[in-house]
């Protein structure tokens, strides 16, 4: 028992000495709302307009999306302060981890989409880059702020609903279909020109195929080797629930 009671003493040492960091954020990092905006760009009604639409999907799909828009990171790592918020603040549900904080460092025109673990397999780390890219730089460019918001909070609910999916290559990127270095288009007009021009030329040269088995060129009948015939071709107020994060999302910056 003395022993027992001195490792008790000496771990309560190592706590006191070594205190655990408190998931509780400091005054000026609580998220109260769904909207911050610590650089008052926004205006009433537009916060107003945000809060509404993200209360009403919170209640609807109990995932929470939260906006948080401060001056600048003051030196902090934009990766760190965003987690460091949406963790502390226990954004989305126990247990389900359904927590989006969608982080703005305005000066720093820098921004990230910080995902709960619950949602990474909805909102993947590319689908929060397109999202990054595609709906919210390109109005933040512009001074858009609020309507890059809005798009880029759109997106992130659609894609919590698998209604917002990944930007497919197209063949006007010239991402056409290649094999052995051509595109499989060209490579098959090259062997159909092998197959009706050069075969005969061999044929003739190397005495392949004569008589009435030389089915490849005359299609089985004794006549001429090119016919004319038909042919086919087929080819409000806000209350974290205990949700947790591991780093998934993106940033981005403009």
């Amino acid at each position: 028992m003395k022993k027992i009671s001195i490792l008790i003493l000496i771990f309560v040492a190592i706590q006191c000495a070594f205190p655990q960091p408190s998931k509780s954020p400091a005054a000026e990092d609580k998220v109260r709302s769904y909207v911050t905006d610590k650089t008052e760009t926004l205006n009433s009604s537009q916060v107003s307009s945000l809060e509404k639409k993200l209360s009403a999907f919170d209640k609807e799909t109990s995932n929470q999306v939260v906006v948080w828009m401060v001056p600048s990171l003051e030196g902090a790592s934009l990766e760190e302060k965003s987690f460091e918020i949406a963790e502390q603040n226990g954004i989305g549900q126990k247990g389900k981890n359904n927590g989006v904080l969608l982080f703005i460092a305005k000066d720093d025109r820098k921004l990230r989409i910080e995902v709960g673990y619950g949602l990474e397999g909805a909102l993947t780390d590319a689908l929060c880059d397109q999202i990054i890219r595609k709906e919210i730089t390109p109005q933040f460019k512009k001074g858009n702020f609020y309507e890059g918001i809005n798009a880029g909070v759109d997106a992130i609910m659609k894609a919590t609903k698998g209604e917002y999916t990944a930007e497919k290559k197209s063949s006007d990127d010239g991402d056409e279909a290649v094999c052995c270095g051509l595109p499989i288009i060209v490579l098959f007009v090259i062997i159909i020109f092998i197959f009706v021009f050069g075969l005969p030329i061999l044929s003739s040269i190397f005495g392949w195929g004569r008589g009435r088995n030389n089915w490849w060129w005359t299609g089985g009948s004794g006549g001429s080797g090119w016919s004319s015939g038909s042919s086919s071709w087929s080819g409000g107020g806000f209350s974290g629930g205990g949700g947790s994060f591991g780093g998934g999302g993106s940033s981005g910056s403009w």
